[in-house]
């Protein structure tokens, strides 16, 4: 089965980030102006620390590209870090509660936590970003649209219609320093993080993303890993301090009654030329997903993170790994919330899940033939029943 997977590689303070993707289809044109976009947001939002002042993450690609498009070779991409002292960076012994430092220095021997700190930094993530928003690059060609918000930060909730386009979305969006669709939400957000910095505290949320457009039947329900949810999950789950993830109503669900939570099918004639051959729902509790497969409906995924585990006035008890006394954790500069730039990391590595769904089901060496397979399964779906 042709598939679509990727590694990353690459330390906080090293030299630079990589990642190495395999299975893009030949001649894929990849918007640059796109792929630095999503990583400039990554390092955006009200509330960033001091790190992203020194970075401006770009992508260099240093194989599998040339003139503009994808050439089915292994695709190397490459962001520079600017900030890069990997071998002048001071010990660290006095593990961080809530970070990898405990697990890691003792997983592999060690007393000095910086290793492990390096490689587990949320800065890893500009790779996912990047190799996400190739991978948007390919959703649109076959028009699929994906898009993540804010939907909480500490007690603010914001409300957010489930009847937004995603351009509507966009815009809102673009308006706003926490990526909140909702502006007054946004505004007591910000007061929130204000205050939290005040405090030397940090602060978590919720995030969600949408993907619109995607055919019926992506994923599998024959092998649990082939599931799209389950991939979904896992790679939502696999961000830097994102501790749950729930699709569509996601844990609501359990306390409602069956009659309230799945979703009645009909269908409009007037919609079979669409990627969901004119069935249609009222609702949407599913969450674009049913026995681990797109059911035409948007895909609706939250994710919840937890506050930054480093503090600034308020460090945490720890010991010294050395000494095994008691002492104060260690203080490795850091951000007061994160929450946008892990909406942005959400919806990148969502987007790569669906692109990887995509390419199974529609396999092809090269661009033309995924699209012309990808044609052939609409036109032979929507004649079902004829």
């Amino acid at each position: 089965m042709a598939t679509l997977a990727y590694r990353t590689a690459g330390e906080s303070h090293g030299p630079a980030l990589i990642s190495i993707i395999e299975g893009l289809p030949a001649g894929l044109p990849l918007d640059i102006d796109l792929i630095n976009t999503e990583l400039r947001r990554r390092q955006g939002g009200y509330g960033r620390g001091g790190r992203q002042k020194i970075e401006t993450d770009t992508v260099n690609f240093l194989t599998g590209f040339r003139r503009g498009r994808t050439i089915g070779s292994p695709l190397v991409v490459e962001i520079k870090n600017k900030d890069s002292r990997l071998d002048d960076t001071p010990a660290l012994v006095k593990p961080r509660p809530g970070h990898a430092d405990l697990a890691g220095a003792t997983k592999w021997l060690s007393t000095d936590c910086r290793e492990t700190l390096e490689r587990a930094s949320a800065r890893e993530t500009a790779n996912r970003v990047a190799v996400g928003a190739i991978a948007q690059c390919l959703l649109a060609h076959f028009h699929i649209d994906v898009v993540g918000f804010v939907t909480q930060i500490g007690s603010a909730a914001a409300h957010v219609s489930t009847d937004l386009s995603p351009a509507a979305i966009r815009h809102a969006i673009k308006e706003s320093e926490v990526y909140c669709p909702d502006s007054a939400a946004g505004e007591k957000m910000m007061e929130l993080i204000r205050e939290a910095k005040i405090q030397g505290d940090t602060l978590g949320g919720i995030v969600e993303t949408r993907v619109f457009g995607c055919p019926i039947g992506l994923g599998s329900c024959v092998h649990w890993d082939f599931k799209l949810d389950s991939r979904i999950a896992a790679e939502v789950m696999g961000i830097q301090a994102i501790k749950g993830v729930e699709i569509g109503l996601g844990f609501k669900a359990a306390a409602l009654p069956g009659s309230l939570v799945h979703d009645p099918i009909m269908f409009d004639a007037a919609q079979r030329h669409l990627p969901s051959l004119g069935f249609t729902r009222p609702t949407n509790n599913a969450g674009g997903l049913e026995g681990g497969m797109t059911n035409g409906q948007p895909i609706v995924v939250r994710a919840a993170m937890k506050p930054i585990s480093t503090l600034l006035k308020k460090p945490m008890l720890s010991v010294d790994l050395n000494t095994k006394k008691a002492d104060k954790s260690d203080y490795e500069r850091s951000d007061v919330c994160a929450v946008p730039a892990a909406g942005v990391v959400v919806e990148n590595v969502i987007a790569f899940e669906v692109a990887r769904s995509m390419v199974e089901k529609f396999a092809g060496d090269s661009l033309t033939e995924m699209t012309n397979n990808y044609r052939s399964y609409l036109a032979a779906a929507a004649a079902l029943g004829e």
